[in-house]
């Protein structure tokens, strides 16, 4: 049974739903019987996403709004929000997907920092704050879901930007999911997307084959669907390179550093980098 939010003429919004991820979910969500909308600031592929979601329709393409927007832009997603609700009904689904990674250092570009920052943190915050309270308002059982990743997580050395916008989705979401099951009769709940390797154009870069290791877009909301019907909020995708169990290690490792006191991103630190390789091969 799937979650009571995914349902047949529910309304789904997928914000960075043009392509990848956001794409795949809004397709699976058509086939789903909702009706959907997709945010994005790309129009070329905004209008491909659209042409492919209406046919994916067939004759209920009234069902299918696509909307340009950039996430970063509050008053814009505002009324993109209002022509959203005046078309397609309230809202019982709202994946705020939206992310880019142009790489970044800590002394680099501002400007860097500043696009990664408003859109990937900042999408994810005004996404939630625009749509959330008229989908607790409604009182209709509803769902909104946040695209993180695991660099938010365990924090590697090598896009500083970009880890420090995941770790802030991470905090943001688990925060919001408290606020919602402690407010009387609320009906909405909140989950935390962490994928895995996806072959996306946030991980093609020069490549033109997906490589093994990757997972498709497809799978990724494949599993992001059974961990939802399964009620989970850290949904924590393995692909086929990095399992469940690797990840695992991975995530208390990183906890340990603070609990610890040990240094910073120990496992890429030269006098603990090896204890980290013993401990994944359970010496």
């Amino acid at each position: 049974m799937h979650h009571p939010a995914i349902a047949p003429l529910h309304t789904a919004v997928v914000i960075g739903g043009a392509t990848g991820i956001g794409l795949a979910a809004a397709k699976r969500f058509v086939e789903m019987g909702l009706k959907v909308a997709i945010v994005d600031r790309r129009m070329e592929e905004l209008v491909r996403a659209h042409e492919a979601l209406v046919a994916l329709a067939g004759e209920e393409e009234g069902r299918i709004v696509a909307a340009a927007c950039d996430v970063s832009d509050r008053e814009g997603l505002a009324k993109t929000a209002q022509h959203i609700e005046a078309t397609l009904g309230p809202v019982h689904v709202l994946m705020n997907n939206a992310g880019i990674q142009p790489g970044s250092s800590i002394f680099g570009e501002q400007s860097e920092w500043d696009a990664v920052l408003s859109i990937n943190l900042g999408g994810v915050i005004n996404g939630t704050r625009i749509f959330g309270p008229a989908m607790i308002a409604h009182g209709q059982p509803a769902l909104i879901i946040n695209t993180g990743s695991k660099q938010g997580i365990t924090t590697p050395p090598g896009d500083p930007a970009y880890n420090v916008s995941k770790a802030g989705v991470k905090v943001f979401t688990e925060a919001l999911q408290h606020e919602l099951r402690n407010r009387a009769d609320c009906r909405v709940e909140a989950a935390l997307l962490i994928p895995g390797f996806v072959w996306t154009d946030l991980t093609r870069r020069d490549r033109t084959q997906k490589p093994e290791g990757a997972w498709t877009p497809e799978e990724t909301v494949a599993f992001m669907m059974d961990r939802l019907e399964a009620g989970d909020f850290y949904i924590l995708c393995p692909d086929n390179e990095t399992t469940r169990e690797l990840d695992e290690k991975r995530i208390r490792w990183a906890a340990e550093d603070v609990a610890s006191n040990r240094p910073p991103l120990s496992r890429w630190e030269p006098n603990w980098a090896p204890r980290f390789k013993s401990y994944l091969d359970g010496e």
